[in-house]
């Protein structure tokens, strides 16, 4: 996205780090065998974050993949790896990693057991970056005059049916609908649930203040409840009702309410904010709707695992490895001291722990950021090109 504050040229960076070149528009990708491309190891792949958050957040993949079958293979483009490979990669690999340790240290270490391999990118041939984070949203338990606009559970006749089994070519898809009579049809849409396709199923997990910031709550796919005594309460996504992501942001746009240099999720809110009346018909544009559930712990990604500020990142699932490790060049937001935003290079190890409605195909990447207002801020700003590199186990003799 094109903002108002100047910034380093990212295009600029990455050549510099990486000598990337221009490549011709194509189709887009659809097969995992073509998401990923084979690069030389000589890449300066250098790390700007902390080593213990790197090490937290392979902690949460091994942990998924221990439930997984050690024989299970995912896609590395060309590439096929077991769980069982992964896992004692990643597990040896963060056996090597120790608080302090320079950029060029912890690359080398990852290069002892993994190589890279670098995405195909969206049809353009480049990435494309931005940010979710965990908001904070006023809630009461109770409904009241306040507190009117409920916070779903998943309802009973959700139905999601995997399609694979239908047809190899539909791996890793699925659709959601509900049954009419002994037709699966499409579950209700957004508007139609706001227009109470759900009352009185006793489905309200809690009562929210704000429509706006409930939507984008359900946009992020998880936050934290602040319930009138000041308690909070952790809400993670549970499912959706299928019907596929449309962005209000582009909406507007097209209807010329705010100019395409201007677009973010605070520009938004503040257009949201001084148009009440506009609301619902905007967010209905939006068909999909999230339903949620309690979390006893930290926000969770697709794995049901914790994800990681900083380090955990979201693709497509069809596309590209669960629980991987990749490397991830762009930039982000940092507000300054003067009020300013500045953009700064993000360069750094990350672990493939989430997806998303919006995530789709080899071109894109949403970045984790955590709660509070410098997570906010790299949400509602980054939409950023950049690069995204998978590390693969080495292929390593069957006697080792």
């Amino acid at each position: 996205m094109s903002t108002p504050y100047a910034r380093v040229l990212l295009l600029a960076a990455c050549a510099l780090l990486f000598t990337a070149c221009p490549r011709p528009t194509r189709a887009p990708i659809t097969k995992p065998e073509e998401a990923l491309i084979p690069v030389a190891d000589s890449l300066k792949l250098r790390d700007d974050g902390e080593p213990a958050a790197l090490r937290a957040a392979i902690a949460q993949s091994v942990s998924w993949l221990r439930t997984r079958p050690a024989d299970q293979v995912f896609v590395y483009g060309p590439r096929q790896v077991t769980a069982g490979v992964l896992r004692a990669a990643l597990e040896r690999l963060s056996a090597r990693i120790v608080d302090g340790m320079s950029p060029e240290e912890l690359t080398a270490r990852v290069y002892e057991e993994f190589e890279p391999m670098e995405s195909a990118g969206g049809d353009d041939g480049q990435v494309l970056f931005t940010g979710y984070y965990e908001p904070t949203l006023e809630a009461s338990l109770t409904r009241t005059a306040e507190y009117s606009v409920p916070i779903h559970g998943a309802p009973q006749d959700l139905l999601e049916i995997p399609l694979e089994p239908f047809a190899e070519r539909f791996k890793a898809e699925r659709v959601f609908g509900r049954l009419d009579g002994r037709k699966v049809v499409p579950y209700w849409t957004r508007g139609e649930i706001r227009g109470g396709r759900l009352d009185g199923r006793r489905l309200e997990l809690a009562w929210a203040k704000d429509p706006v910031a409930l939507f984008f709550m359900e946009v992020q796919g998880s936050g934290r409840l602040r319930l009138p005594d000041g308690s909070e309460r952790r809400i993670g996504y549970v499912a959706s009702n299928g019907r596929p992501y449309r962005s209000i942001g582009t909406l507007l746009i097209q209807e010329g309410a705010i100019p395409k240099e201007q677009m973010s999720m605070q520009a938004l809110r503040a257009w949201l904010a001084t148009n009440p009346a506009q609301c619902n018909r905007v967010l209905d544009f939006n068909e999909s709707y999230v339903f949620f559930r309690y979390l006893d712990g930290p926000a969770e990604g697709s794995l049901g695992r914790p994800v990681t500020p900083g380090r955990s990142i979201a693709t497509d699932a069809r596309l590209f490895p669960k629980g991987g490790l990749a490397f991830i060049h762009t930039e982000h937001p940092v507000r300054l001291a003067d009020g300013t935003v500045e953009w700064r290079p993000l360069s750094r190890f990350v672990l493939n722990q989430d997806t998303g409605g919006a995530i789709r195909g080899a071109g894109r990447v949403d970045v984790f950021w955590g709660p509070g207002p410098e997570a906010e801020l790299a949400a509602g700003m980054m939409k950023q090109k950049g690069q995204l590199f998978f590390l693969v186990p080495r292929a390593v003799p069957a006697t080792r």
